[in-house]
Parts: C-alpha cells; sequence; structure tokens
C-alpha cells in the first residue's frame, strides 16, 4: 500500500485549513505558502474536497475555505478517499483477479491489510491531530516562516522610513 502524494496533500491542507479555523476563511494561496503545495494542485484538491461536501468556500475580499464540519467530525479516511485515493494494499485493487485472472495465495492477507488501515484512519480525525502538540508546534513555527509575513517589531527604524 502507497498512499500518493494526492491523499498525503489532502491531509495536511484539510488540517492546514483546521488549525487555522479562527481567522476566518483561509485562502488557498496562504495554505500554498505553509505548506509548499502548488497552488493549482490544491485547486484541483479543493475542487474534490468541496464536492465531497468536506470544505465550502467563501467568495469576494477576504474569502478561502471552510471546513463543512467540525474538525472532529471529519476523519482522515474520509480526507483521503474524498480525493479518489484508497488504502488498497492489494495488486488487483481488491478485485480478486491478482493472478493471471484468479486470486493470489496472499490476496486476503492484503485485502485484511488494507481494512486495518481504512479503519486506523477512520478514527483518526483532523481535531485528535490538531490536539497534538506536536502538530500545534509545527504549525507555529510554519506561521513565522511564511513569505511575505513579516514581524513588525524586528524591521530597523531604517527600512520604515525614518531617516534618522
Amino acid at each position: 500500500m502507497r498512499l500518493t502524494a494526492k491523499g498525503r496533500y489532502a491531509v495536511t491542507s484539510m488540517l492546514d485549513l483546521a488549525l487555522h479555523h479562527r481567522e476566518g476563511p483561509t485562502p488557498l494561496s496562504a495554505i500554498s505558502q505553509r505548506q509548499d503545495i502548488s497552488l493549482s494542485y490544491l485547486e484541483q484538491l479543493f475542487c474534490a474536497l468541496r464536492q465531497q461536501g468536506l470544505v465550502r468556500s467563501v467568495r469576494g475580499p477576504g474569502g478561502g475555505y471552510n471546513l463543512s464540519r467540525a474538525a472532529s467530525e471529519i476523519s482522515v479516511a474520509e480526507v483521503i478517499e474524498a480525493v479518489n485515493e484508497t488504502s488498497d494494499a492489494t495488486r488487483c485493487g481488491g478485485a480478486g483477479d491478482c493472478q493471471n485472472g484468479e486470486t493470489c495465495l496472499t490476496h486476503h492477507l492484503w485485502m485484511d491489510l488494507s481494512e486495518q488501515i481504512r479503519s486506523f484512519l477512520a478514527e483518526i480525525s483532523l481535531g485528535d491531530l490538531m490536539r497534538r502538540q506536536e502538530v500545534r508546534a509545527i504549525s507555529e513555527n510554519q506561521d513565522t516562516r511564511v513569505p511575505g509575513r513579516i514581524d513588525q517589531e524586528a524591521v530597523p527604524l531604517t527600512l520604515m522610513g525614518s531617516s534618522h
């Protein structure tokens, strides 16, 4: 089983959205900068996430995206499935035609593993991830290093127009 970049980016961007929900709608450009994910790729992901009812968009100035439900009500499995990813560990996509149209010896092992992975991811919500101290610390660090953000206290007076 291999979770692709699409699934990883979907979970990462949804977690970022959840962590910044108090700031109002989050523009994709902000997520793009914090998470180093292409804006055009995020637009594709959020189209799928919106179609699956996990996010809603807000138009106009100050617009962006919000979660459609509380973070504690959205599982990691839902996010991954919303962008058409699966936790399938089989070579046959679960069809059972893995060996020249027949079921291979290890098919049921890989099916069981797939179900264990899906169950594991279904038990973890975005809210659970938000409560993890290491996730909050990483998010705070990302917020301080976003390009274009300037800490006004750190700007020397000579850069602020002072000629003295």
